[in-house]
């Protein structure tokens, strides 16, 4: 069957509610099936894309890791503009964005009451700037959510390593969740001791990354302070890190998980055993969605000797497909520079990235495609051709991960022929095909121990193809 044309159409179902079988007990499809999402996991699933903010005395100095000694004299954006950053963001179609309100060397970007090394003995506005104040209002009048991302490891820190530094994190943590508003996230990674300057000892301190932190009482206090606030780090509590610094989930990528140390035992925060974090585990008991960290330069902050190595909006078209496209989310790292401003090279890729998910997304939708599901098949069927070339998948997470793999095909003259296939299908599937497919139907094999829940399954005409 020869076909022609490009009638544009778009489809979403929810499956018929119907009793299923399911271990030899009689449950209705909408019950839940394994692990499933809190209310404020569900919030941060459908963000999907925001970005990372690197800003520190690192930006001054053109390292990656500050040391700790730093005078704060250095940190001096005289051109510091938060709407700016926030609409080069929001250009790129970012949905929040997360600063680093304090990375390793231990600078506070606002005016801290726990320590000197802070915004409040630099030049910064006359000592009286808060750079995490201008931006989250900035982002909450751009639309976009906030996050905080507060270093466990701290390298000016004299007490770093004793129990007394804990009490003056925590205080931090409290004062940065209780000054700024609504926090979607906040982020802790695994970088845990190491030598540094410690109020002038400069050593080298170990600690133990399991046990040194207390994780289970700050999360507690964030809990309380942030309810609706997911907290991410290598092994959770709600978003876990994706094993890599490229952008990339796993081509089968569970958001269930059950994360393990690297010497097999419980995991933590800086102790998890990276390799299994990409994949997830299927029906693991814990629901742990990834999220795939990547810089939209080489390094995390800003260096005038990248300019030129700024990421191109295919390279960020192409994360995206393998991020959000694989059911995790993306979160890219866009630093400002020593101005306070994101380089016009930077806004420029990110304008170019959010003009082909547009064109993709939005222009690029098919239309008038009638959708049957009987069980574990669907069938979309149009009254005339229509050409596409991506497909998006969408589970209703809130009921658990129930689809095992996909087969799609389209109908040709001699009956079915394949067109896609996929694994893990989750919050969001995209699947790229290899060329353009124009057919008048399309038919979706679905294999999971459960009756499949599609919130969503549409077709697309890709940007770089129309």
């Amino acid at each position: 069957m020869a076909f022609a044309g490009g009638a544009r159409a778009r489809y979403c179902v929810r499956v018929r509610r119907r009793d299923i079988l399911l271990g030899g007990l009689v449950a209705a499809p909408g019950a839940a099936y394994g692990a499933v999402p809190s209310a404020r996991q569900l919030k941060w699933h459908a963000l999907e894309t925001y970005a990372f903010l690197h800003f520190t005395t690192n930006t001054f100095t053109d390292k990656e890791w500050g040391y700790g000694d730093e005078d704060p004299a250095i940190f001096n954006p005289t051109q510091f503009d938060a709407g700016s950053i926030i609409a080069g963001l929001k250009g790129g179609g970012m949905k929040a964005v997360i600063l680093t309100c304090k990375h390793h060397d231990g600078f506070c970007l606002w005016p801290t009451r726990t320590t000197a090394h802070s915004v409040k003995h630099s030049p910064f506005r006359g000592g009286k700037g808060d750079v995490v104040k201008e931006l989250s209002e900035a982002a909450r009048r751009g639309g976009l959510k906030f996050g905080v991302y507060l270093s466990p490891w701290d390298r000016n820190a004299a007490s770093y390593g004793s129990p007394e530094y804990i009490v003056m994190y925590r205080e931090q943590l409290r004062e940065l969740l209780t000054s700024y508003g609504e926090i979607f996230e906040v982020w802790h990674d695994g970088a845990n001791g190491g030598d540094g300057f410690y109020g002038g000892a400069r050593e080298r301190r170990k600690i133990d990354k399991k046990t040194y932190y207390d994780w289970p009482r700050t999360w507690d206090l964030v809990r309380k302070l942030q309810p609706d606030a997911v907290i991410f780090s290598d092994a959770g509590p709600d978003i876990r890190w994706v094993g890599n610094e490229k952008g990339i989930a796993g081509e089968t990528c569970w958001a269930t998980y059950d994360p393990v140390g690297e010497d097999g035992g419980p995991a933590s925060p800086g102790d998890v055993r990276a390799k299994d974090s990409q994949t997830g585990t299927r029906n693991g008991k814990h629901w742990l969605p990834a999220e795939c960290d990547v810089s939209i330069r080489p390094g995390w902050f800003w260096h005038e000797k990248e300019n030129s190595r700024v990421k191109t909006p295919d390279e960020l078209q192409d994360l995206y497909y393998k991020s959000v496209g694989r059911g995790a989310s993306f979160l890219l790292n866009v630093p400002p520079d020593r101005r306070g401003v994101l380089h016009e090279t930077d806004v420029a890729s990110l304008a170019g990235f959010g003009k082909r998910m547009r064109e993709t997304f939005t222009a690029g939708l098919v239309r008038d495609v009638k959708l049957t599901v009987r069980g574990h098949e669907a069938s979309l069927e149009s009254k005339r051709p229509v050409t596409f070339d991506v497909i998006r998948l969408r589970e209703d997470i809130a009921r658990g991960q129930r689809i095992d793999s996909v087969l799609v095909e389209q109908a040709t003259e001699g009956g079915w022929a394949e067109i896609a296939r996929a694994t893990s299908v989750g919050n969001c599937r995209l699947l790229r095909l290899p060329g353009e497919v124009t057919t008048t139907r399309v038919r979706i094999k679905m294999t999971a121990p459960a009756e499949p829940l599609l919130r969503e399954a549409a077709l697309f005409l890709q940007s770089a193809r129309m």
